[in-house]
């Protein structure tokens, strides 16, 4: 009788354990929220923090690459002046020895925020 109490106080301690099926609906809500808020499922997050690149299995679902490649650097517009009738263009202005205004107003660079901004990692 002894050898049987263990046993059977044994059978009363199954009914604190969880089952398998409860941790794994958990992971797979968190995982579906993530994706639904972050664009990218929990291993995509960790991923892209480790690296510091924007991953995500959205962008392989959208038929893109796993990371967003790095962009590179914009090249300069063309500068546009008025002529008579027509709008003349040059790859520089520094081909013209008394440059007139251009056509375009406004900088024609970014400032190195906004390319910081252009070119961030993620997060």
């Amino acid at each position: 009788m002894r050898s049987f109490l263990p046993l059977a106080l044994l059978l009363f301690l199954t009914g604190c354990g969880a089952p398998w099926t409860e941790p794994v609906a958990a992971v797979a809500g968190a995982d579906l929220v993530s994706v639904m808020v972050f664009k990218r499922d929990m291993f995509d997050l960790v991923w892209s923090g480790l690296t510091g690149r924007d991953c995500s299995v959205v962008r392989l679902d959208r038929g893109e690459t796993y990371c967003r490649t790095t962009e590179p650097r914009l090249p300069l517009p063309p500068y546009c002046t008025r002529s008579l009738g027509d709008v003349d263009c040059w790859t520089s202005p520094s081909v013209l020895p008394n440059p007139p205004p251009g056509v375009a107003d406004g900088p024609t660079q970014l400032t190195p925020e906004q390319e910081a901004n252009r070119t961030r990692g993620w997060p």
